[in-house]
């Protein structure tokens, strides 16, 4: 067995002592047999006799090595906690021996990470998929979990300063304050309130109202959220349910949530600057949603609505009522007469020719019946009429 395989199982397994475990026929406990080394990639010489693996000790079989990441790390990485010496190895160390340090307590984190908290937290989130194992972890919880993971890392690094005996049980008493500081930190970077509170002037902004002022509270939380509600920027179905909790009265549809949201974002905008740090700020770090490619590989995906359709048939009826305004006015310029040329024109601008191409044919009620049965109606000619004059200033 080579130098370099033997110096990895052997650390993996509990350094001096346990070497005897590792080779078959060990002649004396607490030593190893020279036999295959080669001196590449690091200078080894040749092993011919015996000799006590305790006279070298440790620290002089890593100083000899550059062995990958690996078990060999993740035994190193414990005697120094094991000395204390884990937070100064790290703060000394070249970037290199750095790296190393930090997949070796990786390699001990990421257990722990996922089975006491993602796991769980998947659970409650209601993914099965995500609780059977790593792989299975959708992106954003996999980008959640690795998170947790190098919060974790960076606590023990700087954090174990002193005689640790149990390495692997002290990180895990260490995973919630590790975790919690991190995530408060990744708030604070975006601009959002680290532990939201409700100030009192927004309360009072508020009336003092509770379901409102619980509300302005989930909002300032949901700000330095990095993901978004789907397509949505507010959970308003987790809201509803939550309304109901406070408030005690069925959930609310998506109307009355819209509106109290309103309402909770006018009172905050009455301190802009405010505002614009805690609200606007953190807001604007969500990551924009990506729509799902087509189950269907075939098909061609369907566009993206940068706003809603009713939204856009308002821009389209504004367009071409003005249009139409610009059109009337240089017939009456003309002389016609101000009845017939509304008809004609509002005939003509609204008509079949008004239609857009990102609609099907016949899609709810057609526009032409509508207009055909308006014109024909003499009062309500007579209003677009004076409507559009009113308008014009004539």
């Amino acid at each position: 067995m080579g130098f370099r395989l033997w110096h990895a199982n052997f650390r993996a397994i509990g350094g001096t002592g346990c070497a005897d475990q590792v080779i078959r026929r060990w002649p004396v406990r607490g030593q190893f047999r020279r036999d295959s080394a080669r001196p590449w990639p690091f200078p080894v010489p040749r092993l011919i006799d015996d000799f006590p693996v305790d006279g070298i000790g440790e620290d002089g079989l890593l100083d000899t090595t550059h062995a990958p990441i690996g078990p060999a790390d993740v035994a190193g990485v414990r005697r120094l906690a094991r000395d204390g010496r884990l937070a100064v190895a790290a703060s000394t160390a070249p970037p290199g021996e750095l790296a190393r340090l930090r997949g070796a307590v990786y390699a001990v984190a990421w257990p722990l990470v996922f089975a006491r908290i993602t796991r769980p937290l998947e659970r409650r989130r209601r993914h099965p998929d995500c609780v059977r194992g790593l792989e299975w972890l959708r992106p954003d919880c996999l980008d959640r979990f690795h998170d947790d993971v190098e919060a974790v890392v960076e606590h023990a690094l700087h954090r174990a300063s002193g005689p640790i005996g149990n390495f692997d049980g002290w990180l895990a008493s260490r995973l919630g304050p590790a975790t919690v500081d991190a995530h408060r930190r990744r708030r604070g970077e975006t601009g959002a309130l680290q532990r939201p509170r409700l100030p009192a002037w927004l309360a009072g902004e508020l009336g003092g109202d509770p379901w409102l002022c619980d509300l302005a509270v989930q909002v300032l939380v949901w700000a330095g959220v990095p993901s978004t509600a789907g397509a949505r920027l507010w959970p308003l179905d987790a809201w509803a349910a939550r309304r109901a909790e406070v408030t005690g009265e069925p959930p609310p549809g998506r109307d009355t949530l819209d509106r109290e949201v309103r309402t909770v974002l006018t009172a905050m905008r009455t301190r802009p600057k405010w505002h614009a740090e805690h609200v606007e700020r953190p807001l604007g770090h969500k990551r924009p949603p990506v729509a799902p490619m087509p189950a269907d590989s075939s098909a061609e995906p369907a566009p993206l609505p940068l706003v809603d359709p009713a939204e856009a048939d308002d821009i389209r009826l504004a367009e071409l009522a003005d249009r139409a305004l610009r059109a009337i006015e240089a017939r009456l310029e003309r002389g016609e007469a101000p009845p017939a040329a509304v008809a004609a024109v509002v005939r003509r601008v609204f008509g079949a020719g008004g239609g857009v191409l990102d609609r099907l044919p016949h899609e709810g009620a057609t526009r032409e019946d509508w207009l055909a049965a308006a014109l024909a109606d003499e009062a309500r000619v007579d209003r677009i009429v004076a409507a559009v004059l009113a308008i014009l200033g004539r």
